[in-house]
């Protein structure tokens, strides 16, 4: 029989379905949720205001883009994905003096231009390279494969494809074994799984060609890297972005 007492509605419900939020799903963990978005699980679990960011519910809605963005939509994307302030700020000082002197026309239209031309920049000229010497021995398949598999040895050195942080580093992701996700820049995640050790850490800065980790079979039937391309989170086809060789 009904108590008659409401649920209680779990946090974000408001803003269910809404662009910029992820509604949770049986299964999902925040890492899982920060591949699928492009984010770094640490970023989603800060803007949504998170107590916990292991203690997640289905149908709870999380924030999946930085609060600034909803402010800011030229913006300074690239360099912080966390800080809202600044875009406010830049954003209201603008509008504010736009009415009264006649110059500040000119820098309003210019400034956007510059991060626009920088966003497309790194979106074409990534220059990835190959992230391990290996054959490939499976490639890409949007729903069998969500990346490649390159064969090796244990202990081969993996690297990093492109610059970029580290933004996830452990096992916490079921069937990717010692995993690493590197993000690049607000459009690219790279994935690297498998691995038999981990030599970075989360938050680090690593260079193209760096070593970040060495082969392994971790959560796999046999020694390879499986390695992802994500774009704003959707698995692409490497081959688009890799050098032939």
């Amino acid at each position: 029989m009904s108590s008659g007492v409401a649920a209680k509605p779990l946090p974000g419900a408001e803003n269910a379905g809404k662009p910029g939020y992820y509604t949770v799903r049986p299964g999902d963990t925040l890492i899982r949720i920060g591949l699928e978005t492009g984010q770094s699980w640490k970023d989603i679990s800060r803007w949504s205001n998170l107590e916990n960011a292991n203690l997640i519910e289905v149908g709870q809605v999380l924030r999946v883009i930085p609060p600034a963005s909803a402010v800011s939509s030229s913006g300074s994307s690239d360099s912080g994905s966390g800080r809202a302030v600044a875009p406010v700020v830049i954003g209201g000082a603008t509008a504010s003096s736009t009415p009264a002197p006649a110059p500040a026309a000119t820098p309003t239209p210019v400034a956007p231009k510059p991060a626009a031309s920088a966003q497309t920049g790194s979106d074409d000229d990534m220059g990835f390279i190959w992230p391990a010497s290996g054959s490939l021995i499976a490639g890409f398949d949007e729903s069998r494969n969500k990346g490649y598999d390159i064969s090796g040895k244990a202990g081969d050195p993996v690297l990093a494809a492109a610059d970029g942080r580290v933004v996830y580093a452990g096992a916490g992701l079921r069937g990717y074994g010692n995993l690493i996700i590197l993000k690049h820049n607000n459009t690219y995640l790279t994935a690297y799984a498998h691995n038999q050790s981990l030599l970075v850490k989360e938050d680090q800065s690593v260079r193209k060609g760096q070593k970040i980790a060495e082969m392994g079979s971790t959560d796999a039937d046999r020694v390879k890297l499986h390695f992802e391309v994500r774009r704003q989170g959707k698995p692409v086809d490497p081959s688009r972005y890799l050098p032939s060789r």
